[in-house]
């Protein structure tokens, strides 16, 4: 399996907390903040097996914004802030 980097953001829905990777769209869920992380980490590696599978994952990468460094490694786009806003 590829290896890649990417961001986890977790946020609360009633007693519920979501994690979710912004690069690939995926989310999942747990009752902790640890436990919706870990699910998070098992969704994201079932997602890129299959995506290998199924011979797109280079295509989704690069939609992501993913680039390949010298060594061939998939490197993220670079969150950059995040920021609770009220207008």
């Amino acid at each position: 399996m590829v290896s890649i980097d990417f961001d986890i953001i977790v946020f609360k829905e009633d007693e519920t907390y979501v994690a979710y990777c912004t690069e690939l769209d995926v989310s999942s869920c747990g009752n902790t903040v640890e436990h919706a992380k870990e699910m998070l980490k098992t969704a994201v590696r079932l997602f890129i097996e299959e995506a290998e599978k199924m011979g797109t994952l280079e295509v989704i990468l690069e939609e992501s914004r993913y680039k390949k460094d010298a060594s061939g490694r998939w490197l993220p786009p670079k969150l950059v802030a995040t920021e609770a806003v009220s207008l």
